[in-house]
């Protein structure tokens, strides 16, 4: 069976990116990556993308100004000239427009920083520990045109500890990110994580193992 062709868009480090990067030089993974494109021509993941021997792009925009329309149809032709099956964004700070939102639909995720809904936007880490709350995480996603929305694939979380700094929560979050991203991306390469009314229908075949991360399948 094909593997399913990844285009990972990043806009700074993109540690998730570099997750996503290593569990595909996995032979067994279902998914290899076909492309990490930037919106920052020193976006500092391009270096590790390249050194991982993965294709890398820069489709700038600033030039673009606020043509959001025209930006977006630049990525879009170069994820499809790389013959891009499923988008992933990765610390990509760019709002995304209804447009490409529909060019990708249920073939376009993110990783979010928060147990979805809770806590979209940003400064999750802060605003948590703000709130007081006991449990914080991460959540992969379908992408929709409303910020932070989309039928959820998967969620971690995370004790938040009496003493934790922003900082401290953070790492560890992002530790979960690193997790989760993969598996994620790994279901919906598979064909494992369906949208039905809007809802992520697990397939059965999920391992036991990936519930301890991943929202279960609803009888």
């Amino acid at each position: 069976m094909s593997k399913a062709r990844l285009g990972i868009l990043i806009s700074g480090r993109g540690s998730n990116m570099a997750a996503l990067v290593a569990a595909a030089a996995d032979p067994t993974y279902p998914a290899e990556v076909a492309l990490v494109l930037a919106n920052r021509a020193d976006a500092a993941g391009l270096d590790h993308a390249a050194a991982q021997g993965v294709a890398t792009a820069v489709v700038a925009s600033k030039p673009f100004g606020k043509d959001r329309s025209a930006f977006e149809q630049a990525v879009d032709a170069r994820l499809r000239q790389s013959g891009v099956d499923l988008v992933c964004l990765a610390g990509f700070m760019r709002l995304l427009t209804p447009w490409f939102v529909e060019q990708w639909r249920d073939r376009l995720i993110n990783i979010h920083p928060s147990i979805l809904p809770a806590f979209k936007g940003l400064d999750t880490h802060a605003r948590a520990l703000a709130d007081g709350v006991r449990w914080h995480g991460c959540t992969a996603h379908y992408v929709r045109a409303e910020m932070d929305a989309g039928p959820i694939i998967g969620q971690a979380v995370v004790p938040v500890l009496p003493d934790d700094t922003e900082d401290a929560l953070a790492a560890r979050v992002l530790a979960a990110e690193h997790r989760l991203y993969p598996m994620a991306a790994r279901l919906v390469a598979e064909g494992r994580a369906p949208v039905v009314g809007e809802r992520v229908l697990l397939h059965p075949t999920v391992a036991p193992a990936a519930t301890t991360m991943l929202n279960p399948q609803e009888g």
